[in-house]
């Protein structure tokens, strides 16, 4: 009688252990750590897409992230210039993101690595010429003097007369 128990409890140990395994690891890959600004939700490089051009979102350098409405949605890019498009493409069936509570940032090109990065609001911040994921060709950098860099608007347009 002694092993039918112990084999019954052995087994009820394995089920329950079966069941929270995948529990523990969808918990495990929802951490922050700490290291993203106030409000913005985390990017797992790699992995998330732009929601422009559906590219993995992988060079650091260059990543962007849009949130607000009444839903609080997140709209991540891979590229700013996939930032200015989508700003520009969707305003009508988005009319909140012209809203000043709408929030964005921008990942400083110069940040040291993905554990520390440093995110500008993108319309404050310059930018410099250098080779984008999506081939817009700017990223932000913060601490830039106007020789050096552009503005957000002047970023914006010439990127918007580029196209695509």
């Amino acid at each position: 009688m002694c092993d039918q128990h112990r084999r019954q409890f052995m087994g009820s140990l394995a089920k329950g252990g079966l069941l929270l395994t995948p529990l523990a690891a969808a918990l495990s890959g929802c951490r922050d750590d700490g290291k993203w600004p106030e409000g913005m939700k985390s990017i797992i490089w790699d992995r998330d897409t732009c929601v422009r051009c559906n590219m993995a979102i992988s060079d650091r350098r260059f990543a962007a992230e849009l949130r607000g409405g009444p839903k609080d949605t997140v709209f991540k890019f891979d590229d700013v210039g996939c930032l200015v498009f989508w700003l520009e493409e969707k305003r009508d069936r988005f009319p909140w993101m012209d809203d000043p509570s709408t929030r964005m940032w921008v990942a400083d090109y110069n940040s040291k690595s993905r554990d520390e990065m440093t995110w500008h609001d993108p319309r404050q911040v310059r930018y410099i010429t250098r080779t984008s994921p999506m081939g817009y060709n700017y990223g932000a950098a913060g601490g830039m003097s106007d020789g050096e860099s552009v503005t957000y608007e002047e970023m914006r347009q010439q990127t918007l007369a580029k196209g695509r």
